[in-house]
């Protein structure tokens, strides 16, 4: 073989092996990844089915209930337009109150409820994911749409 081949075989070589490095991270990242979802999403089946991912945004005043077992709590999750129930057994965080922002992760089931493996509360006040805020806002702007055909004024959005 002349030198320009061999050179040409090394670096179609090197090329191969980046691109199985390449398909084996992204094969590996492809049960990993947790995409986030509203509940107005999850309503309008936008939500993967039978498979793990986030569903973020507030608590809704009055909707926790505890279990006797003292594990076992259900809530619901609203982005001020759809509510989405919720499942978890576990020990919730200090945070989790009435009213503040959660995400939660786990699957949605045949029966419409959420089953959280795990709960995350909102650390500070101030902040807010970009993609909680901005699903709060288009909720509002539709809240705000309805609500002035039917006479009622919406809560503006924080």
């Amino acid at each position: 073989m002349k030198p320009r081949q061999k050179r040409f075989m090394f670096i179609i070589g090197g090329l191969a092996l980046v691109a199985a490095a390449v398909g084996l991270v992204l094969y590996a990242l492809k049960n990993n990844v947790s995409l986030y979802f509203t509940p107005t999403q999850v309503y309008n089946k936008e939500a993967p089915q039978g498979r793990s991912f986030r569903i973020g945004g507030l608590v809704e005043a009055g909707s926790v209930k505890r279990e006797g077992d003292g594990l076992t709590v259900h809530f619901s999750i609203t982005d001020t337009s759809r509510n989405m129930p919720v499942t978890y057994k576990g020990i919730l965080p200090d945070l989790f109150k009435e009213g503040k922002g959660v995400v939660a992760q786990g699957k949605l089931r045949a029966d419409n409820v959420f089953y959280a493996e795990e709960v995350l509360a909102k650390h500070d006040e101030n902040y807010m994911p970009p993609e909680a805020k901005h699903a709060l806002e288009e909720a509002a702007k539709a809240q705000s749409g309805v609500s002035a055909a039917s006479g009622v004024t919406a809560l503006p959005a924080k």
